[in-house]
């Protein structure tokens, strides 16, 4: 189960696509904190033309990119871990940058002992951040 600001979160709200969310393992209250889109878009030929078609994500069962945590969650339970989403994005371009945002404010790459995430990767520009 996902939350979102203290409740449980099982519908997308109209108008986001992606979120940004921390991962806590309660035992060693190790954390991770990575992106998720709502949806990926698929293409196709019919006929000759590309169609595109919209699909609703794994996001439900996510849980994390990273092989570490999906080897802890394996290994000592889902009930062991809390999935939270810190913050509902408009688009892949505003999850990637608030998803450094906080990986850089919570200083996850100087605390291996405390965070999951191994890596920043991000690739953003000023039009992906509306205000």
């Amino acid at each position: 189960m996902w939350t979102y600001q203290g409740n449980e979160f099982a519908e997308i709200p109209e108008g986001y696509a992606a979120f940004v969310y921390l991962i806590t393992n309660k035992k060693t209250n190790k954390k991770y904190i990575g992106k998720k889109l709502f949806y990926f878009t698929k293409s196709k030929t019919v006929k000759g033309k590309k169609k595109r078609t919209k699909k609703e994500s794994d996001w439900k069962d996510y849980w994390s990119s990273s092989e570490e945590v999906q080897k802890d969650v394996k290994e000592l339970g889902e009930e062991n871990f809390t999935r939270e989403i810190i913050r509902l994005c408009e688009n892949k371009g505003s999850a990637s940058y608030f998803e450094a945002k906080e990986q850089f404010i919570n200083e996850v790459l100087e605390n291996p002992d405390r965070w999951y995430n191994g890596q920043i990767q991000v690739r953003v520009h000023r039009t992906h951040i509306k205000k």
